[in-house]
């Protein structure tokens, strides 16, 4: 899937991007079917969406640490590294704000312990796969997220307009 204009390559995001990891926890209920776990967020960047669990990945970890600790300060869930599975990347490139630009790695598990619990950062909630709230998301994430949730690999960049909301482009490689 390749959702850039033609005649444009992917964008190539800076060396200073900064690292930050998401990390997709997902159940199968009777009631529900498949269902992933996001939430409210509550301070800093994302303010007011609904997003998946993750961030920055702090100096001397690695992103797999940093996924596991993500997890435990968000959700209170304690999700081990064996556990994740890496489900790919994405790159995003913010042309306005480029101090924002991010490279992020993304993992999904379906093994963690302990019940997701509201943090100072996250209220987190469980949806089901196919009602994902994307109108209350960042706008990319319609873009990749299936992806995800479907189990497949992907490698994405992911362009924003001048808006830093709005998205420009989005190039699956």
């Amino acid at each position: 899937m390749n959702n850039s204009q033609p005649g444009s390559g992917p964008s190539v995001p800076p060396p200073r991007a900064v690292p930050v990891v998401l990390c997709f926890l997902m159940r199968d209920t009777p009631e529900q079917g498949a269902e992933v776990l996001m939430g409210l967020k509550q301070t800093g960047f994302g303010i007011g969406r609904i997003v998946t669990l993750g961030g920055h990945v702090e100096p001397g970890e690695t992103p797999v640490q940093a996924a596991v600790r993500e997890v435990f300060e968000e959700s209170g869930v304690t999700v081990e590294e064996k556990d994740l599975e890496h489900a790919g990347t994405v790159e995003f490139v913010f042309p306005a704000r480029p101090e924002w630009d991010m490279s992020t790695v993304v993992y999904r598990s379906r093994t963690w312990n302990g019940e997701p619990t509201p943090s100072s950062e996250i209220i987190p909630a469980w949806y089901p796969v196919g009602e994902v709230p994307y109108a209350q998301m960042w706008p990319d994430s319609a873009h990749w997220m299936p992806e995800v949730l479907a189990g497949r690999y992907f490698d994405a960049v992911v362009t924003l307009a001048q808006d830093n909301e709005s998205v420009a482009s989005v190039v699956f490689s």
